[in-house]
């Protein structure tokens, strides 16, 4: 048993590695009874009430456009886009997915949290949810699940 202990202390990189696993940073926020978060890396900047223009003939999950410091966004509620029924949606989080700025409609953003990335599961296969690709324990003792930003764009 020495040996074992011996060897894993030889080899500074697996010490390391067990003291300082990867950590992942969530912006977490509110969909009905869900808890959501989508990763930090792609969140531009959340906005409370802002002002949205429809536009007609487009599918009836897309809000309408929004101008960012002149950029128009498109902006899709999350609420509809997963089935659920219209509520009111106060805030805004604008993502950018792959270059392509993208503002998702939600209840209310709740927290950032940062969560080992062992700590990220991925969704059962028997889940027709699309939109998710994982879950995890947030700290105060929730669930979170992990949106993929990139299926937002898909129709």
């Amino acid at each position: 048993m020495n040996n074992q202990v011996m060897s894993f202390m030889e080899d500074g990189t697996s010490a390391r590695a067990a003291l300082t696993e990867e950590m992942e940073q969530f912006l977490v926020f509110q969909c009905d009874a869900l808890r959501v978060g989508i990763r930090v890396d792609c969140v531009v900047e959340a906005l409370i009430n802002q002002s949205i223009t429809p536009l007609p003939m487009l599918p009836g999950y897309v809000c309408g456009i929004i101008n960012l410091r002149g950029e128009v966004v498109p902006v899709i509620s999350i609420r509809l886009r997963l089935g659920k029924p219209a509520a009111d949606e106060q805030s805004v989080i604008v993502l950018n997915i792959n270059g392509m700025q993208l503002g998702v409609l939600v209840d209310r953003v709740d927290q950032m949290v940062k969560l080992p990335h062992s700590s990220l599961l991925p969704m059962p296969s028997t889940n027709g949810q699309k939109l998710m690709c994982g879950m995890s324990s947030l700290p105060d003792g929730g669930t979170m699940l992990e949106l993929d930003a990139a299926a937002l764009l898909e129709h």
